[in-house]
Formats: structure tokens, C-alpha cells, sequence
């Protein structure tokens, strides 16, 4: 299906339009480990999806150019094909799921498809592109499950080589496959030593399921904040290639990517969008055997809305320990607030904010409850606050 020179010759095709992104080092992600960021979000368009939806436009004839080039996508294949089309000159139609980030539809707008939206998620979409396609006679530019998609993305494979010849594994983000696929095909070839892991949200493991079963399945529903990934079903093609080239695949939770994209905020300046920090998420909780090897992890794209970030960042903060609510039932009588209040401050913690609330059928009729919020350093100190409470006779019920 795929040779090796298809890849170099996308990389030739790429090589005045893809950045050669950068990879930096990230040692604090996971103390102990050797890890590193291939920066993909700061690819043009955002995302790496260029890479192959400009490759796979390049490779059309006159003919599929002129009836222009129908696409689906969760926003970021759309913005590399509307990008890939209008540089060529020609039309682009765009089916996204209506619950695609505002952001990612109005930068498709921007680079200058026409874009259609459909109620459901990515798969939907894809059913209704391939109606219009056979209506109008478009040419398809598939989002992962073709060969031409999957040697645009197999670059990055060969970037990675070329920029850390001493890595030994490599980590990349799972939806429908085009990725990895391209990925570990071309370091396996060049370079079968080197590990490739793979990496799914547990909302939608669809590749990891397939590869358990040993065939395609196909999920009823998915949900998860990596949008970019949230796929039903991997494709025939992609399925085939994990199989043969990809050594594990594993998922991560919504909060362990929550977590993962705050931590890059934080300590490498970098925004990630929810599928683009999943191989972040993996090395940052131990999901891999990566401890004492070379790691390169993917971060894949970073169109993430901004108010989706906002959201995502709550979450980070609650999984890494950095923000926590304490419920606390007291006796209700003057001073105890203040001295709740004493002792939170004592131990380091800052009060965000306080609710109080005397009539609840769980406490004495002459009790209430205090919900305090609070920011925190991490976990440890969580429970020393709880511990100070305690100690005070408070009596903290979660």
C-alpha cells in the first residue's frame, strides 16, 4: 500500500510549505524520564493535518482539480485541505461536526473553503461528505484512511530521525489512524529499534478496541475534550498499518489530558488543543515504559477554543492538585468561620471562595455546612490542610 519513497516524496512536495517544527526538551513533565515535544501545534494551520491534505491535493490530476475536493473533519484536516486547495487554485467544500470549535470553523472560512455543518460528530460528518461527493462528482480527500494522507503525515517520522537520530521512542496521538500510521511506518523502516506507542482518549478508543479485538469496531458513541480524536471507527487502512507497526496503544482520561495541557502552559509556554496533549498525558502518568528512554512525544496540533481552555484548565487544576473545595460541617455559632479561616491560612492554602448554608437535612438542626474553595500547591498539601482541619476538631466531610 505504501513505500517508503512515497514519504520522501511528500517530504520533497512539503519541504517549501510545512515548517520543520522544533523539538524541545520537557524534563519536568515526568521527573525521571528523558522527554521531549515535537512541536506540531506550531505547524501551519496549527496542526500537522497540513502535511497530508497538501500532499494528497498536490497528487490530484487536472481533472479531479477541476471538479474541485470535498472534505471531512473535526477542524483540523479541514483548515490543511481548505489551505492545500485554495494554494492550488481550486474549490473545497468542508463537512464539520456542528459541535466543532467555533475557532476551527471560522479559521476554515479563513483560509478560504466553503464549509458545510453537520449535527452529530466526525463520522457524521464523513456520511454526509461522501453523499455531496457522489452528488457532485468531488474529488475526496480522506482525514486519515488514505495512502497519499498517511505519507504527508509519515514526514514527520522522518523529521523526527532527522532532528534526534539517538530517540527510542516515539509517542502519537490516536484518532482514525493517519498519523501513527505515516509515523511508524517510516521510523520502522529506517529505524525498527525505535518504540512507537500510540494514544487514545477512553471516550473514544476505537483503535485501541479494534487492536484488542483484531478488527475494526466501531464505537456507538464518543466523548471526550480531545475533539480532534474523537473518532468511531479507525480506517481499514490505518487499522492494518497499527497492527504491523505500532507496539502498544493506550488511553488517557479527560482529566489526565486536562492535566497535560496545563502542564505544557506551564512549564513549556506551549497551547495545546485536548488531542494534541495525549501523548503528554500518557508519559506524564506512566502509561508507557518510556522511564530511561529517549521520549519524543507528539504534541499534534493546538487549535483549542479558547473557551473550552478556560474549562480545561479548571480541570487541571483539580487533577494536579492545585485547586480543591473542602466541605466542612460545623456547629452554628459565632467564630467559626473565622477560625476555619485562620487555620486554612496557617497552612498555605488561598480561599477563593466561601458558601454557607444552614438548612440542609444532612447536618444537625443546629449545625451547618461551609463549602470553602481553595487554591492549592498540590496534592500533599491537600491532605496537610485536611489534617490542620482536623486537628482543630473541624469535622471536613470530603
Amino acid at each position: 500500500m505504501l513505500e517508503i519513497s512515497e514519504i520522501f516524496n511528500a517530504a520533497a512536495v512539503l519541504k517549501d510549505v510545512a515548517r520543520k517544527t522544533a523539538i524541545i526538551p520537557a524534563p519536568k513533565l515526568r521527573p525521571g524520564t528523558d522527554i521531549y515535544l515535537k512541536t506540531e501545534n506550531l505547524q501551519l494551520t496549527g496542526s500537522f493535518k497540513l502535511r497530508g491534505a497538501y500532499y494528497k491535493i498536490s497528487q490530484l490530476t487536472d481533472e479531479e482539480k477541476a471538479r474541485g475536493v470535498i472534505a471531512c473533519s473535526a477542524g483540523n484536516h479541514a483548515q490543511g485541505v481548505a489551505l492545500g486547495a485554495t494554494h492550488s487554485g481550486i474549490r473545497s467544500l468542508i463537512c464539520l461536526p456542528a459541535g466543532a470549535p467555533i475557532s476551527k470553523i471560522e479559521a476554515t472560512k479563513g483560509y478560504g473553503a466553503e464549509v458545510c455543518l453537520v449535527p452529530g460528530v466526525y463520522d457524521d460528518a464523513y456520511a454526509h461528505a461522501l453523499e455531496l461527493q457522489k452528488e457532485h462528482g468531488y474529488a475526496f480527500v480522506h482525514p486519515f484512511d488514505d495512502p497519499k494522507v498517511i505519507a504527508g503525515q509519515g514526514t514527520i517520522g522522518l523529521e523526527i530521525l532527522d532532528q534526534m537520530p539517538e530517540v527510542e521512542a516515539v509517542i502519537v496521538p490516536i484518532g482514525g489512524g493517519g498519523l501513527i500510521s505515516g509515523v511508524a511506518f517510516a521510523i520502522k523502516t529506517l529505524r525498527p529499534d525505535v518504540k512507537v506507542y500510540g494514544v487514545q482518549s477512553s471516550g473514544a478508543p476505537s483503535m485501541a478496541e479494534s487492536l484488542k479485538e483484531g478488527k475494526l469496531c466501531h464505537l456507538n458513541d464518543v466523548s471526550t475534550i480531545a475533539d480532534g480524536i474523537a473518532v468511531k471507527e479507525p480506517g481499514v487502512n490505518t487499522f492494518d498499518m497499527c497492527n504491523r507497526y505500532v507496539d502498544e496503544v493506550v488511553t488517557v482520561t479527560d482529566d489526565e489530558i486536562a492535566a497535560a495541557i496545563l502542564a505544557l502552559i506551564e512549564q513549556q509556554k506551549i497551547v495545546a488543543e485536548g488531542a494534541g496533549a495525549v501523548a503528554v498525558a500518557a508519559a506524564m502518568f506512566g502509561k508507557l515504559p518510556i522511564d530511561g528512554k529517549k521520549t519524543v512525544c507528539l504534541v499534534s496540533g493546538g487549535n483549542i477554543d479558547v473557551n473550552t481552555l478556560s474549562r480545561v484548565i479548571t480541570r487541571g487544576l483539580n487533577k494536579s492538585g492545585r485547586n480543591y473545595t473542602f466541605i466542612i460541617d460545623l456547629p452554628d455559632k459565632p467564630g467559626q468561620l473565622s477560625g476555619v479561616c485562620s487555620t486554612v491560612g496557617e497552612s498555605g492554602g488561598n480561599i477563593i471562595s466561601v458558601s454557607h448554608e444552614r438548612i440542609n437535612t444532612s447536618t444537625a438542626i443546629s449545625g451547618c455546612t461551609i463549602r470553602v474553595e481553595l487554591e492549592t500547591r498540590d496534592k500533599a498539601h491537600i491532605d496537610e490542610l485536611r489534617r490542620a482541619l482536623q486537628d482543630k476538631g473541624y469535622n471536613v466531610l470530603n
